[in-house]
C-alpha cells in the first residue's frame, strides 16, 4: 500500500510541476522585453483618437476666431438695373462702393454713380462721366465704442484660449485613464509574480518532502500537506494570470498607431517594475508647494476667468444699447476723381439717422440676464478655487500616508520571510512542521499583495493628483 501511495504522489507532483512549470514560463521568458510608463504615454499622446479629437476643440477656437475678424473685412459692392421697353430706356443706373470697416463704429467708403435714362428721377442725375465720392459714416451714441461687431470679435480671441484650456483638459482626462490602466496592468503582474514565484517554492518543497519520505525522514502526511499546498499555489496562479491578461488587454485600449490603427499589446511584453521610482518624473507630481500663481494658471479657473471677461464685453455692449441711435454720414462729391483738389464742402452728401425705443425693454433686459450671468461665474469661480485646494490637500495628504504605509507594509515583508526562513530550517532540522511552514508563507504571500496593492494606491494618488495639477499633458 505504501508504494501504491508513493507512485501516486510521484505522478502527481510530475503532472502538477510541468503544469507549474508552464505558467512560470508564460510569467516571464527570455524575450520578455519592458514596456515603460514614458514609452506607453508617448504613444498615447501622439495616437490616441480622443486626444486628436482634443485638438480639433483648439482648430474650432481658431476658425471662430477668422470667423470674427470676417466682420472687418473690405466690401465691393456693385449695384446695376436697367429697363428698357418699346425702344425706350427708361434707367440705366450702375452704384459701385468700396468700404473699408474699423474697430470703432466708424466705416470709410468710397462710391462710383452713373445714372442715364429717359425716365430717371432727377436726383439721380448725375455728369456725364459719373459721379465719384469718398467720405465717412459713424454711429456717434449707440454702436461707438462697443458694437457687436467688435463685442464678438473679443469674445472669439477669449473663445480661442478657452478651446485650448478644454483641449488641455480632455487630453488630462485621457492620460489620467491610460496610466491609471498601466498601474493596474503593473500590479496584476506583480501579484502574478508573486503567485509563480511561491509556485515554485511549493513545487521545490514538494520534491524535497518526497525525498525525504522514501528516505523514511518524513511521514506520508507532509506529501499530502506539500500537494495541497502546491494545488492552491497552482489555482492562485491561475486566477492571476487571467486578471492579468484582462489588464493588458485593457492596457491596448489606449494604444493606437498613425491612421487610427489599434494595437493589441503582445504579451512578450511586460510593464516597468521601476515606475514607482521614476513616476514623480515622469508623471510631474513632485510639487510640494502649491502656490496661489498655480491655481490662477489651472485651465478650469483661466475657463471661467475667460468666460467672465466674455460676459464683460457682452455688459459693455448691452450698456451701449441703452444709448440711442445717432448715425451720420458725409461724402465729398466730385466728376473727376485724378483731381483732389476738386474735393471741397461745397459739393456733398451727408445724411442723419436718429431711433430709439421707448421702453427699452429688450435692452434693459439683456443687461440684467448679462449681470445675474456674471454673479453666477464669480459664485462658480470662488466655488471651484476652494474645491480645487481642498481636493489638492486631501490628495496630499493620501499620498503621504500610502507611503508611511507602503513603508510598514515593507517591513512586515522582510519580517514574514525571517519567519518563514526561521520555520524552513526548523523543518529541515525535524523541529518544525511542514504546516506551520505553510501557514508562515501564506501570511507571506498575503503581505507581499498587500504591499503591491499600497504600492499602486500611491502610484494611482500621484496620477490623480498630477491630474489635478493638470501636469500630465506636458
Amino acid at each position: 500500500m505504501k508504494n501504491i501511495h508513493f507512485t501516486k504522489l510521484k505522478t502527481l507532483s510530475l503532472l502538477l510541476c510541468m503544469f507549474g512549470l508552464f505558467f512560470s514560463v508564460q510569467a516571464q521568458t527570455s524575450t520578455d522585453s519592458i514596456f515603460s510608463l514614458e514609452e506607453y504615454l508617448g504613444y498615447v499622446k501622439q495616437y490616441h483618437p480622443i486626444v486628436k479629437q482634443a485638438q480639433l476643440i483648439a482648430s474650432e477656437g481658431e476658425i471662430k476666431l477668422l470667423k470674427a475678424r470676417g466682420a472687418f473685412d473690405p466690401k465691393i459692392e456693385v449695384d446695376y438695373s436697367k429697363k428698357k421697353f418699346t425702344g425706350t430706356e427708361y434707367y440705366d443706373k450702375l452704384n459701385a462702393a468700396f468700404k473699408i470697416p474699423t474697430w470703432y463704429g466708424i466705416e470709410l467708403k468710397a462710391n462710383y454713380e452713373n445714372n442715364e435714362g429717359y425716365y430717371l428721377n432727377p436726383e439721380s442725375k448725375v455728369p456725364e462721366d459719373g459721379l465719384y465720392s469718398a467720405g465717412v459714416s459713424m454711429s456717434l451714441a449707440k454702436g461707438f465704442l462697443a458694437n457687436e461687431r467688435m463685442a464678438t470679435l473679443k469674445q472669439a480671441k477669449l473663445y480661442k484660449d478657452i478651446s485650448l484650456n478644454k483641449q488641455s483638459l480632455t487630453t488630462n482626462e485621457v492620460l489620467y485613464n491610460a496610466i491609471e490602466t498601466y498601474f493596474n496592468w503593473l500590479k496584476c503582474y506583480q501579484e502574478f509574480k508573486v503567485y509563480t514565484d511561491y509556485q515554485t517554492n511549493a513545487d521545490e518543497r514538494l520534491k524535497n518532502v518526497i525525498t525525504s519520505f522514501e528516505a523514511g525522514d518524513k511521514p506520508a502526511v507532509d506529501t499530502l500537506e506539500a500537494s495541497i499546498n502546491f494545488k492552491n499555489r497552482a489555482l492562485d496562479v491561475e486566477k492571476s494570470r487571467i486578471k492579468y491578461i484582462k489588464s493588458q488587454l485593457e492596457l491596448s485600449n489606449y494604444l493606437w498607431l498613425e491612421d487610427n490603427t489599434p494595437v493589441e499589446l503582445d504579451y512578450s511584453l511586460i510593464p516597468d517594475v521601476n515606475s514607482p521610482f521614476i513616476a514623480d518624473r515622469v508623471l510631474n507630481s513632485s510639487l510640494l508647494e502649491i502656490s496661489d500663481d498655480l491655481l490662477e494658471n489651472h485651465p478650469k479657473i483661466q475657463a471661467l476667468a475667460l468666460q467672465r471677461q466674455q460676459l464683460i464685453f457682452e455688459k459693455r455692449l448691452n450698456n451701449n444699447n441703452l444709448l440711442p441711435k445717432i448715425d451720420v454720414q458725409y461724402n465729398f462729391l466730385t466728376s473727376d476723381y485724378e483731381k483732389l483738389n476738386t474735393l471741397n464742402t461745397q459739393n456733398y452728401k451727408a445724411g442723419l439717422n436718429i431711433s430709439m425705443p421707448l421702453f427699452l425693454r429688450k435692452e434693459r433686459a439683456d443687461l440684467k440676464l448679462t449681470k445675474l450671468k456674471l454673479q453666477d461665474i464669480d459664485f462658480n469661480l470662488s466655488s471651484t478655487k476652494v474645491t480645487l485646494l481642498n481636493k489638492i490637500n486631501a490628495v496630499q495628504q493620501e499620498i503621504e500616508s500610502y507611503e508611511k504605509q507602503s513603508d510598514i507594509v515593507q517591513n512586515l515583508v522582510n519580517d514574514y520571510k525571517q519567519l518563514v526562513i526561521a520555520e524552513e530550517k526548523k523543518f529541515e532540522l525535524g523541529e518544525g512542521s511542514l504546516f506551520l511552514i505553510n501557514y508562515r508563507e501564506a501570511k507571506l504571500i498575503e503581505t507581499e499583495l498587500k504591499n503591491i496593492e499600497v504600492t499602486n494606491k500611491v502610484l494611482t494618488t500621484k496620477a490623480n493628483f498630477a491630474q489635478i495639477l493638470n501636469t500630465l499633458e506636458d
